[in-house]
């Protein structure tokens, strides 16, 4: 890499990936990409009060700056007549960062805090867009109508001029050694050595489908000794005790998790996707039955790769559980073929990938 001092002005970076956990992580995936190929990066963050910015953000080093939040509505109604209000107050303070910290870019990822930093960005600081799923929000819509770069984790978003460069994720995930850690991961967990392991999540609250399913196929993992790690949610129900079961609330290391397993059950959110991808799992992805249904498009291509497997939310008992990860977990070929499947499906790169187009259009090289 060149010295930065030879490469131009500190170039002033500001994403926008407030809210939730999905938008917060790729941004400062890409926040520390941008700082490895430029360390003399300056990054801020845009986010709001509500969701975990306030949390994550300020933990990872970076400036974080609130501005008022926008909730998007998915579909016309009245919150969407009172949105004018809302977006100037936020435009407004948006402005006032971008001034502030003398921004160069401003990196988009969807989210409460997209649309107003792309309003107030658009026209003085040139803008680039990521959609991480496979239908894109309202807020990437309008931001891609005026940006200079669109980039997207998979294709079909129907953003024009779109570019396929996948998830930025952390280097934790995506330079994982699963087999080198596997032991340690595995004593962090209280997991048997040898056994197969099944890894299920389905986010910070928890899937009700997912438990459910857990629970009643309980007898049947424990006859084929497949241990179970399972995050069952803040705001769900663990399965009944048994041997090999291990339930938690949450996992604080996913990457700890990725190494302890053999194979994952879980919902098929854009990151989960591309994690699960990333580290080489093979997985069994039951779509949220809501929505507009872009969690299904989201594991399309890892599916049609053969890394994974596709079952619906009403689809998933106990019973299908066992018919699904009883076979899979026993056929260590079979494990191996679908690992390589998921891993080649994946964009491990996207964070650096991701970097370079924003240094690109500051023309501040890489």
């Amino acid at each position: 890499m060149r010295d930065a001092r030879s490469m131009g002005p500190a170039p002033s970076v500001v994403v926008a990936g407030g809210g939730s956990a999905g938008h917060i992580e790729p941004a400062l995936a890409l926040a520390d990409a941008v700082r490895r190929l430029r360390p003399d990066a300056r990054i801020t963050a845009l986010g709001t009060e509500r969701g975990l910015d306030t949390t994550l953000i300020p933990a990872r080093g970076y400036r974080l700056e609130l501005i008022p939040p926008v909730p998007l509505p998915r579909k016309p109604s009245g919150d969407l007549l009172r949105l004018p209000g809302k977006v100037r107050g936020a435009v407004t303070r948006v402005r006032e960062v971008l001034d502030d910290v003398g921004a160069d870019v401003v990196v988009g990822f969807g989210g409460y805090v997209a649309l107003p930093a792309y309003l107030g960005a658009r026209g003085r600081v040139p803008i680039v867009v990521h959609e991480a799923n496979a239908r894109a929000g309202l807020a990437n819509k309008v931001g891609a109508r005026f940006a200079a770069r669109v980039v997207t984790a998979v294709p079909g978003s129907g953003l024009p001029g779109a570019e396929v460069l996948g998830i930025p994720l952390r280097r934790a995930v995506t330079a994982l050694d699963r087999r080198a850690l596997r032991r340690q991961a595995r004593a962090r967990y209280g997991l048997p050595p040898h056994a197969p392991v099944l890894l299920v999540f389905g986010g910070s609250q928890g899937a009700r489908t997912l438990n459910n399913a857990v629970a009643a196929a309980m007898p049947g993992l424990v006859d084929a000794r497949i241990a179970v790690l399972h995050a069952f949610g803040k705001g769900g129900t663990p399965g009944p005790r048994a041997p090999g079961y291990i339930a938690v609330p949450y996992i604080d290391d996913m990457h700890l998790a990725y190494a302890a397993a053999d194979a994952v059950l879980g919902r098929a959110g854009a990151m989960t996707v591309a994690e699960v991808s990333a580290v080489g799992l093979p997985a069994v992805y039951v779509p949220l039955p809501h929505g507009n249904g872009e969690q299904a498009l989201n594991a399309g291509p890892v599916v049609a790769a053969g890394g994974g497997v596709l079952v619906d939310d009403a689809e998933l008992t106990g019973d299908r559980l066992l018919r699904e990860i009883v076979p899979l977990l026993g056929d260590p070929r079979r494990l191996t073929a679908m690992g390589a499947a998921a891993r080649a499906s994946g964009h491990a790169d996207a964070d650096v990938r991701l970097a370079r187009v924003v240094l690109d259009v500051v023309g501040a090289g890489a």
